[in-house]
């Protein structure tokens, strides 16, 4: 009986979505209108039944209620006691952190899904020389090389060529080198701006933001353990916020103190020891406050008002004497801010990308590449 040929070629076909399951198909748009509504449930859960009505997304065998079920029994909700004035307690559902941290792996694979991860988590430099990680890339031996950076395989390789298998030896001739990188530590600190014309004129700039310093987050610590984030927000005065805590930004009725950013970013990184450090900034309005000595605000809405502009110039001189690149990503598109951003940038040798919504992330993610390659001089 003759055996029946296998025969090999390409099949092509409709494509169809990998399948999701009911739950796993209303989380993923839960994640997203969760980070629209900075972690406000209810608020969520209200979109969720409205795009429900739209598109059908629930079926009588699975609703809503059946979904908020499931994410309580799996540990993405919680319910919490909220006391009020008059002394009754009253319920409130909350996300946990189980759930934040699901938003920030969304907001990684969204913005950076189409990155190759690699095993070793850390970056490379762009020169050749002492270091671990691996190039491919080969050289004869010279006196003086760790013993262990000497590739045998290669090197035995090299042995059978040169002096045959019967003969077999291995002289110093037949020895070759894997060239390595070097792997460099970054402390970075990501400023936001949450001042009101983040959200002014219809458009929501801060979302965006938002996602890109959680997918920024969610990369260094699980790519780039070595590496430091920080990250802070500035409207009329700048603190320090957490990553759990990004889920839940928004802006407030705030103006623009680029300066208090710049000072507390500075502060930040003098207390890091690692050498390569540098500044992330997300904005779209101008500056126009400063916090003065007697703790007074001073403020100007109107245009590009020299005495601050002047000081945000200062501050951007004193990062680069500090070794401090500052990288501005301008997501708004008005001529005269983007001059200022373009001598800002010149007064700190820095980078600036005016980018606009658009590629924000991937934007990021390249210039954090970037910025981390250093050349080691053997």
């Amino acid at each position: 009986m003759e055996e029946k040929r296998k025969k090999a070629g390409f099949v092509f076909k409709t494509y169809e979505a990998p399948h999701q399951s009911p739950f796993d198909k209303l989380f993923e748009i839960f994640k997203e209108l969760i980070t629209y509504t900075s972690g406000d449930f209810d608020e969520a859960i209200d979109w969720l039944r409205q795009l429900d009505k739209e598109y059908e997304l629930t079926t009588p065998e699975y609703t809503i209620d059946d979904f908020i079920e499931d994410l309580k029994n799996k540990g993405y909700i919680r319910e919490e006691i909220d006391p009020t004035e008059n002394g009754d307690g009253k319920g409130k559902t909350t996300i946990t952190a189980k759930t934040e941290r699901a938003i920030r792996q969304q907001a990684l694979d969204h913005i950076f899904g189409k990155i190759k991860r690699s095993g070793s988590g850390n970056h490379k430099s762009k020169g050749v020389g002492l270091g671990d990680e691996h190039t491919g890339d080969f050289r004869a031996y010279q006196f003086g090389d760790a013993l262990d950076k000497v590739s045998m395989t290669e090197s035995l390789r090299n042995a059978q060529i040169n002096n045959g298998i019967g003969d077999f030896s291995l002289t110093e001739d037949d020895l070759v080198v894997e060239e390595t990188l070097h792997k460099s530590q970054m402390s970075t600190v990501l400023m936001i701006d949450i001042s009101h014309s983040m959200i002014l004129y219809g458009e929501d700039r801060i979302t965006p933001a938002k996602k890109v310093a959680m997918a920024l987050s969610e990369l260094i610590t699980t790519r780039y353990p070595k590496d430091t984030l920080e990250i802070l927000v500035f409207g009329n005065d700048a603190w320090p916020i957490k990553i759990k805590d990004l889920p839940y930004l928004k802006v407030g009725p705030y103006h623009t103190n680029t300066v208090a950013g710049l000072q507390l970013a500075m502060d930040m990184l003098r207390r890091k020891r690692n050498t390569n450090k540098q500044i992330f900034m997300i904005t779209d309005g101008k500056p126009s406050c400063l916090r003065m000595p007697d703790g007074q605000y001073y403020k100007n809405s109107n245009g590009l008002d020299p005495y601050i502009t002047n000081k945000c110039y200062a501050m951007a001189q004193q990062a680069r004497r500090l070794h401090i690149p500052i990288t501005t990503f301008m997501i708004a598109e008005d001529p005269y801010l983007m001059r200022f951003i373009r001598e800002f940038t010149q007064a700190n040798r820095g980078k600036a990308f005016y980018t606009g919504l658009k590629g924000l992330g991937e934007m990021i993610f390249e210039d954090y590449e970037n910025n981390r390659k250093r050349r080691i001089k053997g």
